[in-house]
Parts: structure tokens; sequence; C-alpha cells
């Protein structure tokens, strides 16, 4: 995703889809699923926190949760694996008798040279596929039962930090293996639900308890129900707007204000950030010369 520092003319930074920007618009990607940076932070923050509090608390829990997690995640997908690497094997195995058959045709001459030649380099590069592939997919297998070791190292990470207020690169390079982020619930809605998938290196996808679902008084659930329901009503609303060409020819008409009003917006924070020095215009940077390199040469000895 990538990372847009100034939207709208304020300061709030945003990840967008990099596959749905690229032209043509919309093809590689169909939806743009932004997220707001202080969004993903807080979360892997909260995250962090709720983990650390809950291995402190009860280590052993911590521990066979986390193998849990890994098992009921590892499970299905190296039962895949394990399956494609014996076709691979098996076909391995066909493919090393099919040489040697074509070879001896050859020899005894059943089977032209021409036909010999094509028949080898087409088998020879199913050949190196799959070695390639059938050595990836033992390394696979083979790490699995180590990766339920992986709880212990976790911890051993979250115990050289004493809080996650303030998150860092370096702190999210060490815990994070990758973030997934899903389209919202209701495009073109203010206020709605969006899935974030967090990855930790080491335990893959786990959820602490704190993050977990959690049941609702027959109160909340009548309150949240009339929430939900006003959000549908708006949400129609603007698809039918949509849907009318209403929606547009609004858009068309204040588009020249809102964008004169968003460039006033984006100056602004430029001016701000001339001022602080941390931004110049190429322009105003005091001309140099062209200086001529010059090399120094040692006499030999």
């Amino acid at each position: 995703m990538y990372v847009h520092r100034t939207n709208n003319g304020k300061r709030i930074s945003q990840y967008t889809c990099g596959q749905y920007s690229k032209t043509p618009v919309g093809v590689l990607c169909p939806t743009q699923h932004r997220i707001n940076e202080s969004v993903v932070l807080d979360l892997i923050s909260g995250m962090l926190q709720a983990i650390s509090d809950f291995a402190k608390s009860d280590r052993a829990a911590f521990i066979r949760e986390v193998q849990e997690a890994q098992a009921s995640q590892q499970d299905s997908d190296i039962k895949k694996k394990k399956r494609r690497l014996s076709a691979a094997q098996k076909r391995a195995g066909e493919l090393e008798r099919l040489v040697c058959k074509i070879y001896e045709d050859n020899a005894l001459g059943r089977l032209p040279d021409a036909r010999y030649a094509a028949l080898d380099a087409q088998y020879a590069r199913e050949q190196e596929a799959l070695a390639a592939e059938i050595a990836e997919l033992e390394k696979a297998v083979s790490s699995y039962d180590q990766g339920k070791k992986s709880a212990e190292k976790f911890i051993a990470l979250i115990d050289k930090y004493q809080g996650f207020e303030d998150m860092t690169n370096t702190m999210l390079n060490e815990f994070v293996e990758k973030i997934l982020v899903h389209e919202r619930d209701r495009k073109g809605s203010i206020e709605t639900t969006q899935a974030v998938e967090v990855y930790f290196n080491f335990v893959g996808k786990y959820i602490p308890p704190a993050f977990r679902d959690v049941e609702l008084t027959p109160e909340e659930q009548e309150a949240l129900r009339k929430k939900e329901e006003l959000k549908d009503r708006r949400h129609q609303a603007y698809l039918r707007r949509k849907a009318s060409g209403w929606q547009r020819q609004y858009e068309e008409r204040t588009k020249a204000a809102k964008k004169a009003k968003i460039d006033a917006k984006k100056a602004a924070i430029r001016q701000e950030d001339i001022e602080r020095g941390v931004f110049s215009y190429v322009a105003d940077l005091p001309r140099q010369e062209p200086r001529k390199a010059t090399m120094q040469v040692r006499p030999t000895l």
C-alpha cells in the first residue's frame, strides 16, 4: 500500500492500495481499501500491549493459545503442502523414467533426433521447476514442527520493551510480519467497520483475549442495531443518489470550490513546512557551480 501524508489539505497520513491506483484505475484491484495510518499504529500498539499484559499474567496460557492458533492456521495449509509435495515427487519420478525412455528410443532409432531434442528440453524445464518447488515444500514441511517453539521467541521479544505507546520503525519490523487491510463494509460511509488482519513474527495471526468479540447486553445490542439501521438508510440513500446521477451532478457543481479550498489548505501546510525548514523549493536553493572531480595518484615505490 502507498502512504499519502497530506490528504485533502489535512495532515492525516493514509495508506491506499498501490494496485488500485495503477492505470487503468481499478483494474488490478477493484477497490482502494484505504485506512488512516494512525488507525493501524493504534491497533498494533494496543494489540502488543494486550499481548504483553496477557503473557505476563499467565505465560503458560499464552503459550498454549499461541500454539493452538498456529496449529489451526497451519494444519490446513501444511496438509495442502504435503499433498502437493507428494504429487510433485511422483511427477519427478515419472519424468526421470520418461527421460530414460526417450534416450533409449533415440539410441535405437525409434525417435528422431529433432523430436528427442524437443522432448528432452521440455522435460528438463519441468524437472528444474519441480526441483525448486520440491525444495521449497520440503523446507515448509520441515519447519512446521519448529514453529511450535516460536511462542517463547515472541515472549522474549515482548519482554524487551516496557510499553508500546510509541511505535518505532524498529519495533514494527521486529514484531509485524504483514498487515492485510480489507475494504470498508460500507464504501462512502463516514463511520463504518473495516477488517484488518495483523500477522506477527513467530506467532502469525494471533488475537489477544482483550481484542476478541465480547457478549453484548440486550440494551447494547438494541443500540447497536439502531445505529446500524441508520447507517444502512444513509448508505442506501447515497447509492440511490449515485444511481440517479444526482450525486455526480452535485460533485461537478461543487468540484471547483472544493478544489480551491483543498489547494489553499495544502498551500498553508506547505508554508508551515517551509517555515520549519523541512521543505524547500529547488529554485530557492543557492545555486552552485558544478565542480570537477580530482584524483590523486600515489607514486609507486
